[in-house]
């Protein structure tokens, strides 16, 4: 029989430019641990866990810090690379890579007979974006909970968007990047129709996890809404700096993710964590 992911020790990257470098180098690279067919869900972890990327990241980019992580707990864990606009990642309409992570889910169900429901882990766009799909797209019922790292989840300010494109090496005016980007603009249209109504609907559980030093999702306290539970990553750890990019591959967040998705009690590391940007 397969072994568990838990059978192997994955190289977990604890920075995410050397995320971002991989994920440059191979677009359509998978962190290890990731992906893995034969991964047996257990009692204790009984559900898929879905990583979905933020806008320009791809899954290596993304997730080579927490998808390997993840997977020596012992999660089988799953990314897809979706919203391609332009040949780049997480940029298109916001409602089409919602559709698009309908089809995934549903690819990643059928995998497990019997299994009905997935746990998502999404950064920025990637923890927002699930939302539609549970709200309009009939996710409700085939998502447990949802774990939202720095989402943009009432959007962000023309800064937020500003600095992720000149990380990215993006110019000219946002909007006319990419539609994901305008669509996460604060007060855009796409925005206050998500969060029109019940923001949390349906049987999920909606955690929101922050960074005070967030550059990107702006104010960084945007990103919580009403239903979901909120943790700041600063909150007993003065060494935690990370901000938008490098949150995912922080120990600390990767560590209370572990937590929220299997119920264990991990103590959360509280090491020096720098800013990227």
């Amino acid at each position: 029989m397969p072994a568990s992911s838990a059978s192997a020790a994955y190289q977990v990257d604890l920075s995410f430019a050397a995320g971002l470098t991989k994920g440059l180098l191979n677009p359509g690279g998978t962190p290890p641990g990731v992906n893995r067919d034969d991964c047996k869900l257990t009692p204790d972890k009984p559900r898929p866990v879905i990583l979905q990327h933020g806008t320009t990241e791809n899954r290596l980019a993304n997730w080579s810090g927490m998808g390997p992580f993840l997977a020596n707990q012992g999660f089988c864990v799953f990314a897809p690379n979706l919203g391609y606009y332009n040949n780049i990642p997480g940029l298109d309409y916001i409602e089409k890579s919602a559709a698009q992570l309908s089809t995934y889910v549903d690819s990643v169900l059928a995998k497990y007979p019997g299994v009905s429901k997935v746990d998502i882990v999404g950064h920025s766009q990637g923890g927002m974006m699930p939302r539609y799909y549970i709200k309009n797209l009939g996710g409700a019922a085939k998502v447990n909970r949802l774990v939202g790292l720095a989402p943009s989840n009432n959007g962000t300010t023309l800064s937020g968007i500003a600095n992720l494109a000149k990380v990215f090496g993006i110019t000219g005016v946002v909007e006319a990047v990419g539609p994901a980007f305008a669509q996460q603009i604060k007060g855009s249209p796409f925005i206050t129709a998500l969060n029109a109504g019940d923001p949390t609907p349906g049987d999920v559980k909606y955690d929101v996890l922050v960074t005070n030093g967030d550059q990107v999702v702006t104010p960084y306290r945007s990103a919580f809404i009403t239903g979901a539970s909120a943790w700041t990553a600063q909150n007993g750890c003065i060494l935690e700096a990370s901000e938008h990019l490098q949150f995912s591959y922080s120990t600390r967040v990767q560590t209370k993710v572990a937590n929220l998705l299997d119920g264990r009690n991990r103590s959360l590391p509280c090491r020096l964590v720098l800013p990227y940007v």
